[in-house]
């Protein structure tokens, strides 16, 4: 049997998930005990989900192993605000659980958006509300492809609310925070909206079209 043989038996016997002794497996496959510490090492290593250690037995840890996946910027959003909205939740194990996941996620995610996400991290998380948040992501991401105006109710970190009326123009997610970016009238000027702070988000009658210095490109222009 040869050692790519040999590791799928392994991971066949293991995945009754019970303990299994080096020196059995290694009976069982005709091999040394070395043999098996070194081919624990490489399955290890290549993201196999192996709890245990030499001497006392080896186990498939009661996990799930997913493949290199790619996602794209909506998936990913997607998936970061559903963290937020459980990583709020009452039952401490999902509590737990989404902490833990948003820890892998930005593990896996390319240093320049974890360099762009950190910025946010300490004075954004938790969440004030994000399940509010989310209810608001329909209508938004109508009022962006509409173009059109939106009257919202925005409640400051420090408690005071607003209504203003803004022209959207993006959502982004910044870890796990989502931010409206408009053009807010109030303060003619960009502005970054948290989702999870804005009380109500009406749309308005009122259409709008680009003008020069109100763009995204503009802001991107400013935000360089």
């Amino acid at each position: 049997m040869d050692r790519t043989d040999r590791l799928l038996e392994i991971l066949r016997l293991m995945r009754d998930r019970d303990l299994h002794r080096a020196q059995d497996l290694a009976t069982r496959l005709g091999v040394s005990p070395r043999t098996i510490y070194r081919d624990m090492d490489r399955l290890a290593a290549a993201g196999v989900p192996v709890a245990g250690t030499r001497g006392t037995g080896y186990r498939l840890a009661d996990t799930i192993a997913l493949p290199p996946i790619t996602l794209t910027q909506d998936e990913l959003s997607a998936l970061n605000l559903g963290i937020a909205i459980l990583s709020e939740a009452a039952d401490p194990n999902l509590k737990a659980a989404a902490l833990s996941l948003a820890d892998k996620v930005d593990a896996a995610l390319p240093q320049e958006t974890i360099s762009e996400a950190e910025s946010w991290r300490t004075a954004l998380t938790p969440l004030a509300n994000a399940a509010r948040g989310l209810s608001h992501m329909g209508a938004l991401r109508s009022a962006i492809r509409g173009r059109q105006k939106l009257r919202l109710t925005y409640r400051h970190p420090e408690g005071a609310a607003t209504r203003r009326t803004v022209r959207p123009l993006r959502l982004e997610s910044w870890g796990r925070v989502w931010t409206l970016t408009a053009w807010c009238e109030l303060r003619g000027d960009f502005r970054e909206f948290r989702l999870d702070l804005i009380e109500e988000a009406m749309p308005l009658p009122e259409l709008f079209v680009d003008e020069a210095g109100k763009t995204l490109a503009d802001y991107a222009g400013v935000a360089d």
